[in-house]
C-alpha cells in the first residue's frame, strides 16, 4: 500500500512517521526548510510516546513525481484545502482514498468537487503535536488516534486495508460507519478549545478547572452542539459530557494548534473554526453568543500578529 502524506506538520508528521516506521511505503509531500531537513537528515518524532527517527525518508514537493497512491493523508491548513487539493491530482488513481485530517468540519465537502466524490473519505485526527524545528515534530502526551470512514457509511476494501495497516503502526484506529458524527464531535471540541486557549493564551491544564472559565467552555460547546443538531448531524445525547471528559483527561500542557499558531504570530484557522460556528448559527437561526464574542476578539489576528 502506497501512502502520501500531504502537509507534514504535527498531524501529518506524527501519523506518517508511525506508518513509515512499520515499513509502509510512505512519501511525505512538504516544502521549504522542512522538506530539505527531511530529505537530508530524516523525520524525527519526539514526545510522550518516545523518540522515533525515520531515515532515509521519502519526501518530495512534487506530487506528479510521486504518482498515484492508495491513501492520501491530507493534512494541510484549512486555507490551503482548495489549492492543495488541485495540486495533488497526480496522486489520485482509480480507487485512491483521500482522508482529510483538518481541524474544521467542511474539508471533505470542499475537496469532493476537485477530486471527485469517490476519492474523498472523512477523517478525524486526535493528536497534540507540532513542528519545533525543520524535520522535527514534538508530541504532547501519548494520545494518538485516527477515525476515518466512507462518507456514506459503507465499509470498503480500501478502508479495511488501511485499518489493518494503522493497527500495525500501534496507534488507535477506528474505521467508522458514522464518520459525519465523528467529524462533528471533533468540531465541537476543537472549535471551542481553539478559541478559548487562543483568547487566554494558556494551556488546557490552567483553564479546565478555573471556575470563571469553565462556564464559558460549557456554553461554547453547547452552541456548537445546537448548530450541529440544527444542521442534521446525529449527535449523541451525552455530547457535552464527552467534551468535558476529554478536557479533564487531556495533558495539562496541551494547547490547540490554533493557539500555538497565535503564540508564534502566524496565520490562524479561526474562520473555519469559531467563525464557521458563527456563520452556520446565523444561517440556521441558532444563537452563538459565546463563539461570536471569541470570534470578534480573535479576528484581528487571523492573518497573524497585527503589524507583523
Amino acid at each position: 500500500m502506497r501512502i502520501a502524506v500531504v502537509g507534514v506538520g504535527g498531524v501529518g508528521g506524527g501519523f506518517g512517521a508511525a506508518l513509515a516506521k512499520t515499513g509502509a511505503d510512505v512519501t511525505f509531500i512538504a516544502r521549504g526548510a522542512h522538506l530539505q531537513a527531511i530529505r537530508e537528515t530524516g523525520l524525527r518524532l519526539e514526545g510522550g510516546r518516545g523518540d522515533m527517527h525515520i531515515v532515509p525518508t521519502q519526501a518530495s514537493d512534487d506530487p506528479a513525481a510521486v504518482g498515484s497512491v492508495d491513501i492520501v493523508l491530507f493534512c494541510v491548513k484549512m486555507w490551503d484545502v482548495e489549492s492543495a487539493g488541485a495540486r495533488i491530482k497526480p496522486l489520485i488513481g482509480r480507487d485512491t482514498a483521500v482522508i482529510p485530517l483538518q481541524n474544521g468540519i467542511d474539508a471533505a465537502e470542499r475537496l469532493a468537487p476537485i477530486l471527485g466524490p469517490h476519492a474523498v473519505m472523512g477523517g478525524v485526527a486526535q493528536i497534540s503535536a507540532s513542528i519545533v524545528a525543520p524535520g522535527v515534530i514534538r508530541q504532547v502526551g501519548t494520545f494518538m488516534r485516527i477515525i476515518f470512514g466512507e462518507l456514506d457509511g459503507k465499509r470498503t476494501p480500501r478502508g479495511e486495508a488501511f485499518l489493518a495497516l494503522c493497527q500495525k503502526a500501534n496507534f488507535e484506529t477506528v474505521l467508522s460507519e458514522q464518520i459525519v458524527t465523528e467529524l462533528w464531535l471533533k468540531f465541537i471540541l476543537l472549535s471551542t478549545n481553539a478559541s478559548v486557549m487562543a483568547m487566554t493564551r494558556r494551556p488546557i491544564g490552567e483553564l479546565r478547572d478555573d471556575p470563571d472559565i469553565r462556564p464559558h467552555f460549557i456554553a461554547a460547546y453547547q452552541e456548537v452542539i445546537d448548530v450541529g443538531r440544527a444542521s442534521g448531524a446525529a449527535l449523541p445525547a451525552d455530547a457535552l459530557e464527552r467534551m468535558l471528559s476529554f478536557n479533564k483527561n487531556a495533558p495539562p500542557t496541551m494547547k490547540a494548534s490554533m493557539a500555538l499558531d497565535l503564540d508564534r504570530g502566524n496565520r490562524i484557522e479561526l474562520p473555519w473554526l469559531g467563525g464557521k460556528v458563527v456563520e452556520m448559527g446565523r444561517k440556521l437561526g441558532v444563537p452563538t453568543p459565546t463563539h461570536a464574542l471569541m470570534y470578534a476578539a480573535l479576528k484581528p489576528y487571523v492573518m497573524g500578529a497585527p503589524g507583523s
